[in-house]
Order: structure tokens, then C-alpha cells, then sequence
């Protein structure tokens, strides 16, 4: 099994930033992709951004394109997602996921294993 944690969250206005952390723990080794999705009140969960342990590759949607960056730090077992000039709409619940393929994938379904979330609202 794998456990993740975020943490991160929190109110902030309008262009402001925030860094979001996910960090994993049990079983780790046999994951190879982990990302971030986000779900806003009565919409579908999205995919945000992933990232492949083994070889750095990053994908994100076109959302967060130019504005966030997602990094890792493989000894701590952790990623982040660093988002600058945050708008109302990033409002959301964000959510780590983290899959055994390191394909990058986009769909929810490719990532079985999931984190609580972390609240993050943007004022505007």
C-alpha cells in the first residue's frame, strides 16, 4: 500500500502563489508516476500536472501551463506543485495521486492510489 499526504493549502488572493507538497510513504518503490488533480465544487475531478520519478518528465494540462511547476525530491519521497499568478478559478480541492505506470497519464482512472486533498481558494 501507499499512503499520500498533502499539504499546502490555503487562502490566497488573486496572482498570489502557493506550493503545494505531496508526500508519499509505505510501498513507494513501485510507484513511477505521481501528479495532482483538483475538483471544484460541483465540477469533475481534472488533471492538473504529473511527473515521472525515474526520469524527471512532466506533463501538465493547459490550466497550468506557464504558471505552475510541478518538482520532486526523490529522498523525501515528496513532489510539489508550485503555482504562481493563481486565479479565482484555480479555486478547487487538490488532490496527489500516484500511479505504477510512468506513463504521465491524464485519466483518473490510471492512478489508484489517492491523498485526502488540500483546500486551495483564490479570492479575487
Amino acid at each position: 500500500q501507499v499512503q499520500l499526504v498533502e499539504s499546502g493549502g490555503g487562502l490566497v488572493q488573486a496572482g498570489g502563489s502557493l506550493r503545494l507538497s505531496c508526500a508519499a510513504s509505505g510501498r513507494t518503490f513501485i510507484i513511477n508516476t505521481m501528479g495532482w488533480f483538483r475538483q471544484a465544487p460541483g465540477k469533475e475531478r481534472e488533471f492538473v500536472a504529473a511527473i515521472n520519478r525515474n526520469d524527471f518528465s512532466t506533463s501538465y494540462a493547459d490550466s497550468a501551463k506557464g504558471r505552475f511547476t510541478l518538482f520532486k525530491d526523490n529522498a523525501k519521497n515528496t513532489i510539489y506543485l508550485q503555482m504562481n499568478s493563481l486565479k479565482p478559478e484555480d479555486t478547487a480541492l487538490y488532490c496527489c495521486a500516484a500511479s505504477l505506470s510512468g506513463s504521465l497519464s491524464e485519466r483518473r482512472s490510471d492512478y489508484p492510489y489517492w491523498g485526502q486533498g488540500t483546500q486551495v481558494t483564490v479570492s479575487s
